[in-house]
């Protein structure tokens, strides 16, 4: 009887997975192809979203940052969630439908990263992101660039990821859903190394080479690359690591507690909540950052708009919330 019903489990997610998929991905000539919009877009509420079935995982590693640990185990329910990071034609078309006006927009500009001259580098540290007046999620490098429809979509705030998911009637992944979802059922060592395979060729999009000076453009891409270059995960996800940091509705700690800390309510309200954001970047290299795992977390300023981070949504039953611990800190 148990095994009647896995079965029957798989085959319904199978044909959920069939009608709300994605456009095929995984290679970079399907990546190349992609409009950026996943069939069905706007008709159906799960378009482009994979169905996560509900389990138990360790949320963390030991084997990490002092902030990944400790491991804890951790219940998930059943969720659906985004295939891909979004992109920007889908952001296009809720501006479009909505008028909505990103908070760089309002602010004029936002951080972008740049190679800088080596000499620059014994000047200041962290000199590889300068403020550019008119970047913004339609002119990600500055105004004289354009935005790739088929790119995930940048500089854009929490708050501007959380109106566009609940356009949808969608949210934002607590940390526990979006490391289940990329965890996709594997809990080894090997999973907090590098994203290559058996033969050292790339799985992801991070950076190669000796950071922030020379990338030897191993994976193929220079910066920001089109969503689902590489080959998805064992939940058909791509992109959970590299290529751009990913928003998630957790409030940022130090490590993975289980209560809040009370002293988070005491802070003043002109100080931005960081947020917890996940996956790492085209930007992390064997030499700095090393956060291209599923465990990794770092903390990013809520309203501070970065060329490096985007976001994935997530879809819940009604009247289903985030992990219950998350749902503690805000």
């Amino acid at each position: 009887m148990l095994r009647l019903l896995s079965a029957t489990l798989l085959l319904c997610l199978t044909s959920l997975h069939t009608l709300y998929a994605a456009s095929a991905l995984g290679n970079a000539a399907l990546c190349s192809q992609y409009s950026g919009l996943p069939a069905d877009w706007q008709t159906e509420t799960r378009a482009g979203m994979e169905a996560i079935p509900e389990g138990e995982f360790l949320l963390g590693t030991n084997l990490g940052y002092a902030e990944e640990r400790i491991e804890v185990k951790t219940n998930v329910k059943a969720f659906w969630i985004d295939q891909t990071e979004v992109t920007v034609a889908q952001f296009a078309s809720f501006v479009e439908a909505t008028g909505y006006v990103t908070e760089a927009e309002h602010e004029g500009g936002g951080a972008v990263f740049r190679i800088p001259r080596r000499e620059e580098l014994q000047q200041r540290e962290f000199l590889w992101w300068q403020y550019v007046k008119g970047a913004n999620w339609r002119h990600p490098q500055g105004p004289n660039t354009l935005a790739q429809v088929n790119h995930p979509v940048t500089l854009v705030t929490f708050t501007d990821a959380l109106a566009y998911a609940h356009w949808l009637g969608h949210d934002l992944p607590s940390e526990a859903e979006w490391e289940y979802a990329a965890k996709a059922g594997v809990q080894d060592r090997d999973i907090e190394k590098e994203p290559r395979d058996a033969q050292g060729v790339p799985q992801a999009n991070f950076w190669q080479g000796h950071f922030p000076l020379e990338n030897t453009l191993e994976d193929g891409h220079q910066g920001v690359a089109p969503v689902g270059c590489f080959a998805a995960n064992n939940f058909g996800l791509y992109d959970m690591l590299g290529n751009v940091w990913e928003q998630t509705l957790d409030i940022y700690r130090s490590g993975h507690s289980l209560y809040p800390d009370p002293k988070a309510a005491e802070l003043p309200a002109t100080v931005p909540e960081s947020r917890v954001i996940k996956g790492g970047s085209h930007l992390c290299a064997q030499d700095y950052c090393v956060r291209y795992r599923p465990s990794a977390r770092e903390a990013h300023e809520a309203n501070l708009p970065m060329g490096h981070i985007g976001f994935r949504t997530v879809w819940r039953e009604p009247g289903d919330t985030e992990d219950w611990f998350t749902a503690l800190w805000h």
